[in-house]
């Protein structure tokens, strides 16, 4: 079993579900999170002054897969999250030890 992480744009949260549907990925935790890459935030206006915004905004996304599901799931956050442009995100890869579905008690892939 994996943990699928990514760290994506807000607004590809859309791409990436419909993407991760048609894998058949039936569900995923998502948290507002804010940082930052090698862009190092940006600067904007706001009523006439300019102000640095180091922390930008994004989302975490986290999959629980079975392990041969792993690749397809990367490739798939990957292709529907990309836009070409800096700050498109990362995905991380993380071995499951144990899982438990609390409600039936089943373990493993079977919790999943």
């Amino acid at each position: 079993m994996k943990l699928v992480t990514a760290i994506i744009k807000p607004f590809k949260l859309e791409d990436v579900r419909d993407a991760l549907m048609k894998l058949g990925v039936s569900g995923m935790t998502v948290t507002e999170v804010k940082g930052y890459g090698r862009q190092k935030g940006h600067t904007e206006i706001y009523r006439g002054a300019e102000y640095a915004v180091n922390f930008l905004p994004k989302l975490r996304i986290e999959i629980a897969v079975a392990g041969d599901r792993a690749n397809a799931t990367v490739e798939a956050i990957a292709a529907a999250a990309k836009t070409g442009q800096i700050g498109d995100g990362k995905i991380f890869v993380i071995d499951i030890d144990k899982a438990v579905r609390i409600r039936t008690g089943e373990t493993d892939a079977d919790a999943l």
